[in-house]
């Protein structure tokens, strides 16, 4: 059984009634003691953060004071430990110090020196626990801000968001578009959290025949049904400890929300096949691309597991609301590609970013990441549904020159707007904000033929 937190002190000492007049004196200045006959097996009863100290006799049968010293520090070396012995001994006062006793107090010795020891030894304590809980906030912070990549308002919100909740126990309902990175998101908030020694296991509901889900989530014992040899354990108790990562919801089926919607409130499940409630320790993270509100009330989606998973809403936003972003992310994946396949970096280019600013992205992070990673290798690609300018949407990792590539980037602008209907060169010129005479030039420049509009009169000059 672990030491409760709420406890100040373990004092150790194999000596009964020194160990009660000791216990006194500390429970007497308001400290909580746990008074122990021996050291044997406390150090896997301490967790690393707990916030007390340790008082404990050098010379005592089994595991002595200095023994308990290293095995203790060897958990967490910042562990103030003071250590008493009757025997004058001052070579072993040296050596316990040098092993890293917080403090060394001889028998006899005053209960006002104990106190003063103990009371600096917890103010040291908490100390050393805030600057932890600081780092590792800090640390989650960067954390953070490597995994989700991006300055917009909407990632910096987001950030904020996952930091304030992966602290608590709330199941959590993700919100996202195809490819925003509702898994990445799933794994900060595991990653983050108390949770983080435990399994994180990720399952698609979409990917799942409907004849396996239940057994995949649920477990079955042997003989639930036909081919059913074995005990299976499901997803839900193979994560206990841990989260699971649940996304797709909206594809599973009315009777496995039934299911699902009483291990949310009662943290049990049952096996297929099975009588036995096994109790559960587990977040569930969903995901879903859907309106679950739509959903519900169109009848494909229960409402009233909607509203238990509503509880924590999480929205990441699509790429295209992101604005720069989409060049940081484009950039950290670039540079990800090249150093992984042992190749140059490539900065890019004016033309290259503007192409990248206003391509809608309809596939979102996945889209651009596999964008960057041809990028790196080289590769020439054309980007999909460029809305604004269709023909504009090729990009290469191989710059020329400053001329060259205004040159490029002018001969694609006139080149997309060449794809959509005009009725005459006054009109292309108009859109493109060049005079007639100048738009003559850059197309015979070009290359480029004003017959290859998407439409045109025949009165045209």
């Amino acid at each position: 059984m672990s030491i409760d937190n709420s406890i100040q002190v373990v004092l150790i000492d194999d000596d009964p009634h020194l160990r009660q007049a000791l216990c006194q004196t500390l429970d007497l200045a308001g400290l909580k003691v746990l008074p122990l006959g021996e050291a044997n097996g406390l150090t896997t009863r301490l967790s690393r953060d707990w916030p007390g100290v340790v008082v404990s006799d050098i010379r005592m049968p089994g595991m002595d004071g200095l023994e308990l010293l290293t095995e203790l520090h060897g958990q967490d070396p910042d562990l103030p430990v003071l250590l008493i012995t009757g025997h004058g001994d001052v070579p072993l006062a040296v050596q316990a110090m040098r092993a890293g006793a917080y403090d060394f107090l001889e028998k006899p010795f005053a209960s006002d020196a104990l106190l003063d020891s103990v009371r600096r030894a917890l103010a040291l304590r908490r100390l050393v626990l805030d600057n932890r809980s600081l780092r590792l906030a800090l640390s989650d912070r960067q954390q953070l801000s490597t995994r989700l990549v991006g300055h917009s308002p909407q990632m910096l919100r987001l950030r904020e968001q996952i930091g304030a909740l992966a602290a608590t126990k709330a199941d959590v309902l993700i919100l996202g578009e195809t490819g925003a990175g509702k898994e990445v998101v799933a794994r900060a908030l595991h990653d983050l959290s108390s949770r983080r020694s435990g399994p994180f296991v990720a399952i698609n509901a979409g990917a799942l025949a409907e004849s396996v889900v239940e057994s995949e989530l649920f477990g079955h014992e042997p003989g639930a049904f036909t081919g059913a040899q074995k005990r299976r354990i499901g997803k839900f108790e193979f994560a206990n400890g841990g989260t699971l990562f649940l996304d797709e919801i909206e594809s599973m089926s009315l009777d496995v929300q039934v299911k699902l919607l009483r291990l949310l409130q009662e943290r049990v499940v049952e096996r297929l096949g099975g009588n036995q409630l096994i109790p559960l320790d587990i977040r569930i993270i969903a995901a879903t691309k859907e309106d679950l509100r739509q959903a519900a009330d169109q009848g494909r989606f229960r409402a009233d597991l909607y509203y238990r998973l509503n509880v924590a809403p999480l929205r990441i936003p699509p790429l295209r609301e992101r604005g720069e972003d989409a060049l940081m992310l484009f950039q950290h994946f670039a540079d990800e590609a090249s150093s992984r396949h042992g190749l140059p970096l490539h900065e890019l280019q004016p033309g290259q970013r503007a192409l990248l600013l206003r391509h809608s992205w309809p596939g979102n992070v996945r889209e651009l990441q596999n964008a960057a990673e041809r990028f790196a290798l080289g590769l020439e690609l054309a980007l999909d549904n460029t809305q604004d300018h269709p023909a504009a949407g090729v990009l290469t990792s191989t710059p020329g020159g400053l001329s060259e590539q205004v040159e490029q980037f002018e001969k694609s602008l006139i080149a997309a707007e060449l794809t959509r209907p005009h009725s005459s060169v006054r009109s292309l010129a108009e859109a493109l904000g060049v005079p007639r005479k100048t738009l003559h030039d850059k197309l015979r420049k070009h290359g480029l033929n004003f017959a290859d509009s998407a439409s045109q009169s025949a009165d045209d000059e």
